[in-house]
């Protein structure tokens, strides 16, 4: 059975931080891309940023130089350092694995940040 549970959500003031942890069972890990979404209200899901299993990064440009996504394929598990936080960071974020034959989801952690 699949699995990806988040944590480290939370509430935060603008100009704060929070680390977004994703641990993954179920999956050849160290062969799987991970990715961090996220959805605020009213909006559509967008992709945050990504790390391939061997450790190339991308980001959307509204979290470059703030956000930093890694991974450590001994302890399975992918994280999402995010500083400089703003109020538009306000979403449910949520961690993604995929493969080239399938593609799985976390169940989401909140991340409110305060103005």
């Amino acid at each position: 059975q699949v699995q990806l549970v988040e944590s480290g959500g939370g509430l935060v003031q603008a100009g704060g931080s929070l680390r977004l942890s994703c641990a993954a069972s179920g999956i050849i890990f160290s062969r799987t891309t991970m990715d961090w979404y996220r959805q605020a209200p009213g909006k559509q899901r967008e992709l945050v940023a990504t790390i391939t299993p061997v450790g190339t990064t991308d980001y959307a440009d509204s979290v470059k130089g703030r956000f930093t996504i890694s991974r450590d394929n001994t302890r399975r598990t992918v994280s999402l350092e995010m500083n400089s936080l703003k109020p538009e960071d306000t979403a449910v974020y949520y961690c993604h694995g995929r493969t080239s034959r399938n593609d799985y989801w976390g169940q989401g952690t909140q991340v409110t940040v305060s103005s």
